[in-house]
């Protein structure tokens, strides 16, 4: 981890007619740390990773990542800039086999002539997806969709990870394996930005972490500042 700034939000707001969803929202992401936005249901969380990666258009203030404004890029220009997101719900076609979801990933141009060898990489790194490489999407568990999912963004060869709640719907075993899996991607030198409901397991993996309430960033800190924090204790782990 390095101190440079890697993904800067200044002062974004949302609004969906009279609804205010964000509300001057600023935070950063330094390279190669675990930043967690964590929040309750309906605090703007999807909405402000839905800016930062383009998919939402609409919204009042500046993003940049690693230096370049992309405030008014296309979805498709900041793939290329290799900011990629992960996300909620998997997504994945269930009609396609692993591997054709895994290499799917790698459709941008920055991906797609190095498409073999980042399959092989995903694969060494998660073998259990190797072992189901030609089964249909469809037939895996949650957990081992989740993993297809991370699987291919990675093939997207990411600078910036995006991922919104990798950990939803599944056991609690399996998302200690997912957590592990995330680490195991920080350790390898991958910028990763985490929106989670998990709150505990998030901060325990984080380097640092803000909170989302009602549109507004209203604390932050590191993960153990945070989980040792009264209110969000109170919140968020009900104690």
């Amino acid at each position: 981890m390095t101190d440079q700034i890697f993904l800067q939000v200044e002062h974004v707001s949302v609004a969906y007619k009279e609804i205010q969803i964000l509300k001057d929202v600023s935070f950063n992401v330094r390279r190669g740390e675990i930043v967690t936005i964590i929040g309750a249901n309906a605090s703007g969380k999807t909405t402000l990773i839905s800016c930062i990666s383009r998919i939402l258009t609409h919204f009042k203030g500046r993003i940049f990542f690693d230096g370049k404004e992309i405030s008014r890029m296309k979805p498709d220009e900041v793939v290329d800039l290799g900011l990629i997101q992960c996300p909620e719900g998997r997504l994945l076609f269930p009609k396609l086999t692993v591997r054709e979801n895994l290499e799917l990933g790698a459709f941008a141009k920055r991906s797609r002539s190095a498409r073999k060898e980042r399959l092989e990489m995903i694969f060494s790194f998660l073998p259990q997806l190797k072992e189901k490489a030609g089964q249909y999407a469809g037939s895996l568990s949650g957990g081992e969709a989740q993993m297809c999912a991370i699987g291919r963004s990675l093939m997207a060869n990411p600078q910036l990870l995006i991922l919104d709640e990798p950990s939803l719907g599944l056991a609690p075993r399996v998302v200690k394996e997912i957590m592990a899996m995330i680490q195991n991607l920080r350790r390898e030198g991958m910028t990763i930005l985490l929106v989670e409901q998990n709150v505990r397991q998030s901060l325990k993996l984080c380097d640092r972490a803000y909170v989302l309430e009602n549109g507004r960033m209203v604390l932050e800190g590191s993960g153990k500042e945070l989980l040792e924090s009264e209110s969000v204790r109170k919140a968020y782990l009900g104690i």
